[in-house]
């Protein structure tokens, strides 16, 4: 077994972090340790200013195959205390990965299970090759995806949820861009090309635009547009168009050349 679960490598020059799991012999299944090391990770890639976007993949075979099942069948032994610490951990990586302040995409060259799917649907973005294949598997197990819920459900919505959640059948990448989960699909032998296009536009633009970007879609989404509404959008492009951001933005436009952003 791989002795390192989470590789963190950073493309400098071009501004992209790469974050692949590694336990390719179990399908990249995740445990304790792989969920502490991936959160440290996200983490030190957040707090990196020579990265721009975030990529996610996983080594071998497979992106995910979700929850490893040593690990689970050891918790099925735990108190409801130490369930709910475990359980908060896993939360607590979720929510770093959906609301990171630098863009995310999942890279899917193989397949994704289980707490797999969750990883890919609380990324921005998810690129996957065609052969990838994709299953909500908890409900065989006698479980329910919890943790993982919210994020499934923004990126596919409640209906086609209820028909994954509960046949826990598996579908092809196809049906994952369909149903919303991926935005592109491609041949396998086209992935890392694909990838490399989609991560050098991203981090071609403002940072500090970027995050402003993914806070105000996490705070307008399922908000009714009413007064506040207005006054919350009119409020965020008054501040970031008086930003060092925004003025360079604009002059390098104007001169037609590359914006030179923080940390270049």
């Amino acid at each position: 077994m791989a002795e390192n679960p989470v590789l963190l490598s950073v493309d400098a020059g071009r501004g992209i972090g790469w974050l692949t799991l590694n336990r390719p012999d179990i399908h990249n299944a995740f445990n304790d340790v792989l969920i502490a090391r991936l959160s440290e990770a996200l983490r030190a890639l957040e707090a990196d200013a020579r990265v721009r976007v975030v990529a996610l993949t996983g080594a071998g075979r497979s992106f995910s195959a979700g929850a490893d099942m040593h690990w689970m069948q050891r918790m099925a032994g735990y108190t409801f205390e130490q369930n709910l610490a475990d359980a908060r951990a896993a939360t607590a990586l979720m929510r770093t990965l959906d609301r990171l302040a630098k863009p995310t995409v999942a890279v899917v060259q193989g397949s994704a299970f289980g707490g797999g799917v969750g990883l890919v649907a609380a990324c921005d973005m998810a690129i996957a090759a065609e052969e990838a294949q994709f299953s909500l598997t908890e409900v065989r197990l006698g479980l329910i995806p919890s943790i993982i819920g919210p994020y499934v459900l923004a990126a596919i919505g409640a209906r086609q949820a209820r028909r994954y959640v509960l046949s826990a059948e598996r579908f092809s990448a196809a049906e994952a861009r369909r149903i919303g989960l991926v935005h592109e699909v491609v041949p396998g032998a086209e992935l890392s090309a694909a990838a490399d296009r989609l991560l050098d536009a991203i981090a071609a633009n403002g940072p500090a635009a970027m995050a402003a970007g993914k806070n105000l879609i996490a705070d307008l989404t399922g908000r009714p547009i009413e007064d506040g509404t207005a006054e919350l959008t009119a409020r965020r492009i008054a501040e970031i168009r008086a930003s060092d951001e925004a003025r360079e933005g604009l002059a390098a436009f104007l001169e037609k050349r590359k914006p030179i952003w923080p940390g270049r």
